[in-house]
């Protein structure tokens, strides 16, 4: 079966198969998903099929333990932490958590 690829004007990537739709593929895991959801962020957008694909794809690393920060986290000095108690075990000994 033949094929195409096709790009919208939100930059969703769409699969065709014999010129009909079949769905829209993610940009993590590479699925065809017909639920797909498309995530801008700034000038840039990706689509994903999952929340899991576009957490890995697009969420800060927290630069002490190296989870992926799906919260608010904290900044400290232009670097991304997880929580405050990763901020102070990198030694920034007055991160406090939000309360």
């Amino acid at each position: 079966m033949e094929e195409a690829t096709l790009l919208t004007s939100a930059d969703t990537k769409l699969v065709f198969r014999s010129k009909e739709l079949v769905m829209a593929i993610c940009d993590t895991c590479g699925n065809d998903y017909d639920k797909a959801f498309t995530i801008t962020r700034g000038d840039q957008s990706a689509t994903f099929d999952s929340f899991e694909c576009a957490i890995h794809a697009m969420a800060p690393t927290c630069a002490h333990c190296g989870c992926r920060v799906i919260g608010h986290g904290t900044e400290s000095g232009g670097v991304m932490y997880c929580c405050a108690n990763c901020a102070r075990g990198a030694g920034d000994t007055g991160a406090v958590d939000r309360s």
